[in-house]
């Protein structure tokens, strides 16, 4: 054969054995604030309504042991652009939080500093994209930094978002987004952003794109359409519903049934909107060769601040290291690669997407950068993913309740450790998901092998730790939300 044919082969080859033929794919990510790891049908909610969510689904894979980087958003979103933990970026509290120069509550702790906006230093997931010749583009919540370390810093060509703080004062406010315009009635944040990423996705159908959809929601304030809200109310009533359950998590007051009208109306507004872009890139004829990821930050709130959601059978919700604070609902479609309807229980982690997108997209790797990354690219193909051990570190008293901790799984183990007091739990996620029983002390053993894995990769990435509050008054109250 020719020498130029057999070159042709090799490239068609390549392109076949690594999911990328023809034209690289698109890609599409959704990230939304909050959503809890059972709040879409397709996992398990029988009260919120996700019609476009389960139908991406039933036509991608679903990940049963996807993780946020953090329990709140900052850190799982600088993870998610550079591909290392938060513990290494520097970022591990929301970014707004007190820093311990100015901490008021009496706490026995105070909590460590954290890097109030993403460094330039990083390179992000977006830049790779950029230089490969990909159009970029971010809509919604950054909270990653302002003037300076904004989204077109930080390699987006297009920044429909805004820098300020992580909650909207109005899902109706035009003052969030450039998109909207002083006085313009009617405008709904979550439908508004989905417009401007469809509106970029069709200015870039000849060319290789990633759009980032980053909602402001499911986070508070809670608002949503007022149809919707009636819709959630009446449903709640028939279902016999209109009352909650709550329990207790550690002193705080937690949500044990999903049944609030409001948030369900945000959850399916925001589904709407995943509905309209996914529609758009199948009426361009692109949703054959878009690679289209959605995910969550940190896991739904239920503990604080209206308490709208319910995790359970998980334990806990957003701002704790519980499996309710970090487990979030993961779904990837990898058209004319991922078995349509397929669920992977492989943990995955919020670092792993810089590296996963470059390989689906046919890029190499970028291991000095994205240095805590895995591609989970294998298991997207019907693969094998290798065992390793998924590390947290939260040294901040969080809002919601939750103290000052660090969390380590390895297969069916999970530690976790709290700082104020250095003790420690041990559960068996494959015997016991909900964390009922702690095992450190019949699993000597495990919880020794698991707390100094968690000591070497602090040490490893330069963590950050609390130190001794020198105003902490023992048996007065902590101000803590509760």
């Amino acid at each position: 054969m020719h020498q130029r044919c057999w070159f042709v082969v090799i490239l068609l080859a390549f392109g076949i054995a690594s999911g990328v033929r023809g034209a690289p794919p698109n890609v599409v990510m959704f990230l939304v604030d909050d959503l809890g790891a059972t709040d879409l049908g397709c996992f398990g909610s029988r009260f919120y309504e996700t019609p476009n969510l389960d139908r991406l689904a039933a036509s991608g894979m679903r990940f049963t042991g996807a993780y946020s980087a953090c329990p709140v958003c900052s850190p799982t979103r600088a993870s998610i652009m550079t591909g290392r933990y938060p513990a290494r970026t520097g970022i591990t509290d929301y970014i707004g939080a007190p820093q311990p120069d100015k901490w008021t509550r009496n706490t026995r702790l105070l909590p460590a500093p954290y890097a109030d906006r993403l460094s330039l230093d990083h390179r992000t997931l977006a830049e790779a994209l950029r230089d490969a010749g990909y159009a970029t583009f971010f809509a919604g919540k950054w909270h990653l930094g302002d003037a300076g370390v904004l989204p077109t810093d930080q390699g987006f060509d297009v920044n429909k978002g805004v820098f300020r703080a992580g909650s909207p004062p109005s899902y109706s406010s035009p003052s969030l987004n450039p998109s909207l315009k002083d006085g313009e009635p009617g405008v709904h944040l979550t439908m508004q952003l989905a417009n401007d990423t469809c509106q970029f996705i069709a200015s870039n159908a000849d060319r290789p794109f990633f759009a980032y959809l980053s909602f402001y929601s499911v986070h508070i304030p809670l608002q949503a359409p007022q149809e919707l809200i009636k819709k959630y109310q009446t449903k709640a009533q028939q279902a016999g519903l209109a009352e909650a359950s709550w329990g207790i998590e550690r002193g705080s007051k937690v949500r044990l049934t999903q049944n609030h009208p409001i948030y369900a109306g945000m959850i399916e507004s925001m589904d709407t909107a995943v509905g309209m872009v996914l529609d758009k890139l199948q009426s361009l004829g692109l949703d054959k060769n878009t690679l289209v990821v959605f995910t969550a930050d940190n896991g739904g709130l239920v503990t604080a601040e209206g308490s709208p959601t319910s995790n359970l059978p998980l334990r806990a919700g957003k701002g704790w290291l519980y499996e309710g604070g970090i487990r979030v609902p993961t779904i990837v479609r990898w058209p004319g690669v991922t078995a349509e309807g397929s669920v992977c229980e492989s943990p995955i982690i919020s670092n792993d997407y810089f590296p996963t997108v470059l390989e689906a997209v046919g890029r190499p790797l970028e291991p000095s950068h994205h240095v805590d990354g895995v591609s989970f690219a294998p298991v997207l193909r019907g693969e094998k993913l290798a065992g390793r051990r998924l590390y947290w570190h939260y040294p901040h008293y969080g809002n919601q309740g939750g103290a000052p901790g660090g969390a380590v799984r390895d297969g069916r183990w999970k530690l976790i450790e709290w700082y104020e007091d250095e003790s420690v739990e041990l559960y068996d996620l494959k015997a016991d998901p909900s964390e009922t029983k702690n095992l450190a002390k019949d699993r000597a053993d495990v919880t020794a092998r698991m707390r100094r894995s968690l000591n070497d990769w602090r040490r490893d990435t330069n963590a950050k730790m609390p130190t001794p509050n020198p105003r902490y008054e023992p048996g007065k109250s902590s101000n803590a939300v509760p």
